[in-house]
């Protein structure tokens, strides 16, 4: 049996397999020809530290243990070419993990997808970045692998208690990502790599049998008797089903209008907002390494921060190191903005979403609008910091002390984000808690990271779809809507999940509710 150890090293040992093994046989006080291979099993930084260090988990196998490279296999899917048709409504990752479920249960799933495939969602990227035209139904939001495969690619999630983490990790690295996701405290693919991985999921399904259907625009939920029948699509054809996973994502307004409009049970639900904060990476790393050159051996230092201000929550939010800001508007007449970083994390800027928590009486204003006020609060922020902005696809920005001294910026240097900025006192575009909330905060975040409140720092606004302003109520057992039979809200978009592993997990649970229930 191998030996399962616990210990730190410093980062060049950490990254170097010869120094690791010395390092190990030191530790056990034996020879290093007495070692036949060190597995990693898992790996963080500690930084808390003046000098920094790697924890890491691992299982010593010696010369005479038998010891097996671990080759991660995907599961044996079967041919469900004629088996029963579910229907699956978006192809973000709790769409395209319900469908490899449903494949695994003898299911033939049919993903019908608003948006275009990976490839093609490219010249609509380019177009929302240098031409600032929005394409309603592909951009960075929608379109195949939904909004995670453009915007970053994160894999970390404190959702334990949902399902099964390791099983999505290892289902990935099956199609294709690096196996050091399954090592990584904090995993991460990143937005380079990301689209082959989901191209790879798709003709997977494909070649069992389901199918995947792109430009493909749900405009109605067909039901009968409390039960559902169908779909309707945009060209007017029927899809019958009697089994549904909406798996629409958090920015699907239409499906939240549509099931208002038919009185299909939905609620307001709180979520978070504010703004995309951006750093030069060499001062995140100065901070959070307390060095003024990481080396060669660290990472692009991440960071977390979480405050209570005047009695609310105020925290970093999709974190991206070496990464970059992205337009993420879903209609014309509106900016967002969200962060990616490529695999490398090699870009020169560091930039985060620092958001505030929103309740459902800060919605009040809106109240007319019933389930859809927190929709309407999201939209009216993003279009009023759209005409602010000169009513482009630029977004409005301040200097971080600036914003919080209410002083318009006298200039905005070039940032991350293409389509470009426009100087603004962001007070103007928050309602005023929201406003006093932040720039109260800023000055607290710089009691948890010295430097980190600084005229260098460029707030880009808004930062608000950091998860659905509606939920779709759902049986705790079922998971069918608490109102009608065979439809399964999922995902972001129905509030049961937040990020790439929360919702993979979520579209499996739903997947295998929907098998349960056919025996």
């Amino acid at each position: 049996m191998p030996r399962e150890l616990q210990f730190q090293v410093s980062p060049e040992v950490a990254n170097n397999e010869i120094l690791l093994v010395n390092f190990v046989a030191k530790l056990l006080q034996i020879s290093v020809k007495e070692i036949q291979k060190v597995v990693v099993l898992k790996r963080s930084i500690d930084a808390r530290q003046k000098s920094i260090k790697f924890n890491i988990k691992a299982n010593v196998f010696l010369v005479d243990e038998p010891f097996f490279e671990s080759i991660i296999e995907l599961p044996d899917y079967p041919n469900v070419e004629n088996a029963q048709e579910v229907v699956v409504v978006g192809a973000g990752p709790a769409g395209l993990f319900a469908a490899l479920q449903l494949i695994e249960l003898g299911l033939k799933p049919i993903v019908l997808e608003r948006g275009k495939d990976v490839r093609g969602r490219r010249r609509d990227l380019k177009a929302i970045n240098v031409d600032h035209i929005v394409n309603e139904d592909s951009n960075y939001c929608f379109g195949e692998g939904g909004a995670g495969t453009y915007s970053d690619g994160k894999l970390y999630t404190r959702s334990k208690k949902r399902g099964d983490v390791d099983r999505i990790l290892q289902l990935l690295v099956g199609f294709g990502a690096s196996d050091e996701i399954l090592v990584e405290a904090h995993p991460h693919i990143g937005t380079n790599k990301l689209p082959q991985i989901i191209q790879d999921i798709r003709e997977k399904i494909i070649a069992c049998g389901g199918k995947v259907l792109f430009d493909t625009k749900v405009t109605d939920i067909l039901i009968k008797n409390t039960e559902v029948d169908g779909v309707v699509l945009q060209d007017g054809s029927i899809i019958n089903s009697k089994k549904i996973i909406l798996a629409t994502g958090h920015s699907a307004r239409d499906i939240f209008e549509l099931l208002d409009r038919k009185d299909i049970y939905i609620e307001a639900k709180p979520f978070a907002l504010g703004v995309r904060a951006e750093h030069p990476q060499e001062l995140i790393d100065k901070i959070q390494y307390s060095c003024d050159f990481r080396g060669d051996f660290l990472p692009p230092a991440p960071y977390s921060i979480v405050k209570q201000v005047a009695g609310r929550g105020m925290y970093s939010f999709c974190m991206c190191p070496g990464g970059v800001i992205a337009p993420c508007a879903t209609s014309p007449g509106e900016v967002v903005t969200n962060g990616w970083s490529p695999s490398k994390r090699d870009q020169v800027t560091a930039n985060s979403g620092i958001v505030v928590e929103l309740r459902l009486e800060d919605f009040k204003p809106f109240e007319k609008f019933g389930a859809l006020a927190g929709m309407e609060f999201q939209k009216s922020i993003e279009q009023k910091a759209w005409q602010l902005a000169g009513e482009t696809q630029k977004v409005p920005a301040q200097k971080m002390v600036d914003f919080t001294q209410k002083k318009v910026s006298s200039s905005i240097p070039k940032t991350s984000y293409v389509p470009g900025t426009t100087a603004v006192e962001l007070g103007e575009v928050f309602p005023d808690f929201l406003t006093n909330t932040m720039r109260e905060g800023f000055a607290q975040f710089d009691k948890s990271m010295r430097g980190y409140f600084t005229n260098d720092a460029i707030l880009h606004a808004p930062e608000s779809r950091t998860s659905s302003p509606v939920r779709i109520p759902r049986d705790p057992i079922s998971l069918e809507h608490v109102k009608i039979k065979g439809l399964y809200p999922c995902g972001e978009g129905a509030g049961y999940a937040g990020g790439i592993i929360s919702a993979a997990i979520d579209g499996e649970k739903c997947a295998l509710k929907i098998k349960e229930s056919l025996n």
